[in-house]
């Protein structure tokens, strides 16, 4: 390409409107670049999280000990929020007073964790709308740029005998330009819409299956035998207290 057909030869020529159009794509452009970068990374560390946080709560010991090891194994706060709300519904149920402890347990922890579950969805949404519509509007934008630059080379070439390339060359450079970088905006913001929206049903596929693990153990499993344990125990404690008192 000669010199006076580059891509500053093209922005000299172009008026207010092609300025204008090329800034929007350039600036959708660098959100959605930095967007995916962010995302991506992040996704490691929740693959990560998947990787160790389930185990390390399920190895541990005693309650404490577990959500201390599974905020230490997960970065993103996906599991250990999970892990949190659980132990709280379960801690709660005895002690509240609100509307909600008219509930048995199970439905109290259900509660609970399909409200962290929802928070973890929205989060992981985040940005994924940006993207989907990047990647519709960008060739509509290029798009527009192009016919605008074929309305440069018709302007051009109005009041002439012949095809002059000089005046053309600016005017169509100009519009395929436009529709390369329409094209350059929206395909990856496309491929990065579709790789994070199936990243994110497998992530939640995963915190829906620990969540139903967690269900089993604050509501059903050894949490709740222990608790009937402690309250049999302090049961039969208080009982020769009150028969000594009925006594006397």
């Amino acid at each position: 390409m000669q010199t006076q057909f580059g891509l500053t030869h093209f922005w000299q020529q172009g008026d207010m409107v092609t300025h204008v159009t090329a800034l929007i794509l350039l600036f959708l452009s660098i959100m959605s670049w930095a967007l995916i970068v962010g995302r991506f990374v992040r996704q490691l560390r929740i693959n990560q999280a998947i990787e160790r946080a389930p185990q390390a709560f399920w190895q541990a010991r005693v309650l404490p000990e577990a959500m201390t090891a599974i905020e230490a194994a997960d970065r993103t706060g996906l599991f250990s929020g999970l892990a949190h709300a659980g132990a709280q519904a379960a801690e709660n149920y005895e002690s509240s007073a609100c509307l909600g402890a008219g509930v048995s347990l199970s439905e109290s922890v259900t509660r609970s964790l399909r409200n962290q579950m929802l928070s973890a969805q929205a989060n992981l949404e985040g940005g994924l709308t940006f993207l989907a519509s990047v990647g519709s509007t960008a060739p509509f934008i290029g798009l527009f740029g192009t016919v605008w630059g074929i309305y440069h080379a018709l302007v051009a070439l109005s009041g002439s005998s012949s095809v002059v390339l000089d005046k053309v060359a600016g005017p169509v450079g100009e519009a395929l330009i436009m529709t390369a970088a329409g094209l350059f905006v929206a395909i990856p913001a496309v491929l990065a819409y579709n790789a994070l929206t199936r990243a994110n049903r497998l992530v939640m596929a995963q915190l829906d299956g620990f969540a139903h693990d967690l269900h089993a153990f604050f509501a059903t499993g050894t949490r709740r035998a222990a608790v009937k344990g402690k309250l049999a125990v302090s049961t039969a404690s208080s009982a020769p207290a009150a028969v000594t008192r009925q006594a006397a």
